[in-house]
C-alpha cells in the first residue's frame, strides 16, 4: 500500500473516531482567535459557545501554536496598520524650560511677586528737619494704589461669590448630575443591547442544536462510508495486483 495513501486513511480513521464537535470546536476556536489577533476590523465570530464544549488543554496548545506561526516576530512592538501613530508632542520654549527645571529637581523661581499687593511702608527720614524725598513718596503711593485696587477687586469678587456662589454651585452640581444620568442611561442601554444579542444568539444556537446533531451524525456516517469505500477499493486493488503477479509467474 502507498505510504501516503495509508497515512491519509489513518487520518480519516482518526477523524471518524474523534467526535465532530471537538474537531470543529478546535478549528472554530483557532479561527476566532486568529481573527481577533490578526485584524481589529474583522468582526466574524464562528464559535458556538452555548453548544461547543470547552477545548482541551492540548487543543488550546495547538491553537496557540497556529497563532504563533501566523504572527510576525515584531507584532508585540509594531502597531496595527489601522492604528494611527501617536502625534509628536510639541511644547513651547517656556513649557520646555519648565519641564527641564522640573526634571532636574530645581526649585521654582520667578512667577508673580505677591509683595506688590502688600501695604507699603512710608519712607523714613533721618531727622524731622530733613526734607521728604518726593520720588520715594511717589513710589510708595503707586504701590499703595496697586494694593488698594487689588483689595477692592478682591472684596467685590468675594461679595459676588457670597451672593451668587451657592446658586452657581448648585446649578453646576445639577448639570453634572444630568450628565451622569445620561451616561448611566447610555451604559444601561448598551448592557441591555449586549444581553439581548447574547440572548438571541443563545436562542438561535439552542434552536439549531437538533439540526447540528443530525448533521454531525450524517457527517460521521459519510466519513465512515468514504473510509469503507477506500478500504474496499484498496483491498480490491491489492487483489488485482496479486492476480497479476500470479499470472506473471505462471509459465506460458
Amino acid at each position: 500500500m502507498d505510504p501516503h495513501h495509508l497515512s491519509h486513511m489513518i487520518h480519516i480513521h482518526r477523524l471518524r473516531a474523534q467526535p465532530r464537535s471537538n474537531v470543529f470546536t478546535t478549528y472554530r476556536h483557532t479561527h476566532s482567535v486568529l481573527q481577533f489577533k490578526m485584524s481589529l476590523i474583522n468582526e466574524s465570530h464562528d464559535s458556538l459557545p452555548y453548544l461547543d464544549p470547552a477545548p482541551s488543554a492540548y487543543a488550546r496548545q495547538q491553537a496557540q501554536q497556529l497563532i504563533n506561526s501566523e504572527l510576525a516576530s515584531e507584532h508585540a512592538s509594531t502597531l496595527h496598520p489601522s492604528i494611527p501613530a501617536v502625534p509628536e508632542t510639541k511644547f513651547s520654549p517656556f513649557i520646555q524650560q519648565e519641564l527641564l527645571r522640573k526634571a532636574a529637581g530645581e526649585p521654582l523661581t520667578g512667577g508673580i511677586d505677591l509683595t506688590r499687593y502688600e501695604a507699603p511702608e512710608p519712607p523714613t527720614r533721618a531727622s524731622d528737619n530733613e526734607a521728604p524725598n518726593l520720588d520715594e513718596w511717589r513710589q510708595t503711593l503707586r504701590k499703595a494704589y496697586v494694593s488698594s485696587s487689588h483689595l477692592t477687586k478682591r472684596h467685590e469678587n468675594l461679595s459676588l461669590l457670597e451672593e451668587h456662589g451657592r446658586n452657581a454651585w448648585l446649578i453646576g452640581n445639577s448639570q453634572l448630575e444630568d450628565i451622569l444620568r445620561d451616561i448611566e442611561k447610555e451604559l444601561a442601554d448598551t448592557k441591555k443591547a449586549a444581553e439581548e444579542v447574547n440572548r438571541q444568539r443563545k436562542i438561535a444556537q439552542e434552536t439549531s442544536h437538533g439540526e447540528i446533531l443530525t448533521l454531525e451524525e450524517t457527517w460521521k456516517r459519510g466519513v465512515g462510508a468514504v473510509l469503507d469505500v477506500e478500504l474496499a477499493s484498496e483491498g480490491l486493488r491489492q487483489q488485482i495486483l496479486e492476480h497479476r503477479r500470479q499470472a506473471a509467474q505462471q509459465p506460458r
